[in-house]
């Protein structure tokens, strides 16, 4: 499903972010990204949705590969992806429905079908009753939870989400986690980004650490054993 193949990439101002990053990741798998600030983390999510693509060797997504390809390829790439972030990136002055309607109206939705596949995106994240509110009227474990359902929209095989228990407390830490792993026990693949460590020590999901621009730990060749995460 995703392939890194001794990926490397270089940023003109900030130098090298991965060197030589090899993984890969299967179909419906759930995969802690763990490391300390700077690892590298990011840019392996980026490359993933092909915000970025590699300086050099190969990334392979769902049978887009990054060597040679188009706008239009990434494009629809994206159609197939679901990517959520820390600071939820809502739409201040719409409400929780309108945010989940816009990302369906972008991806091409029939118009009548909309309303439908809102109410049920909202009732599958625990919304459905706060539908008119706006985003600072919800708590900022809500207001994940509506970027969650957002990024769900176009019915994704994989969801990508880059620390996105960062700026909640531990109650909605664990509420937001919950849903990630409802959403993988129904057939998404999730790979979250985290510097949680107890998130990560209390759950046997897969975990790839990177340090340094390298992947220095992957459970799946050690399995049982929890890496170090240096804050």
């Amino acid at each position: 499903m995703i392939r890194f193949t001794r990926v490397r990439k270089e940023y003109p101002r900030t130098g090298t972010a991965l060197n030589d990053v090899t993984f890969s990741i299967a179909k419906g798998e759930f995969v802690f990204l763990t490391g300390p600030s700077g690892a590298g983390k990011s840019s392996i999510l980026k490359l993933i949705y092909m915000d970025e693509l590699p300086t050099h060797g190969e990334v392979w997504v769902s049978g887009t590969r990054s060597t040679g390809v188009k706008r239009k390829e990434i494009s629809l790439l994206r159609r197939k992806l679901g990517v959520v972030f820390q600071d939820f990136r809502l739409l201040e002055d719409r409400s929780i429905e309108a945010n989940v309607a816009f990302a369906l109206d972008v991806i091409g939705t029939p118009a009548d079908k909309i309303r439908t596949k809102v109410s049920r995106l909202l009732t599958q994240v625990g919304l459905a009753s706060k539908a008119t509110n706006l985003p600072r009227e919800l708590s900022g474990g809500e207001q994940q939870r509506v970027a969650i359902a957002r990024a769900l929209a176009n019915d994704p095989f994989v969801l990508v989400a880059d620390e996105p228990t960062g700026n909640l407390d531990d109650r909605a830490t664990r509420g937001v986690f919950q849903l990630l792993r409802e959403i993988n026990t129904a057939g998404t693949a999730v790979i979250m980004a985290t510097h949680n460590l107890d998130l990560v020590k209390r759950h046997d999901f897969r975990v790839l650490e990177v340090n340094r621009g390298q992947i220095v730990f992957d459970s799946a060749d050690e399995k049982g054993r929890v890496p170090e995460i240096t804050p």
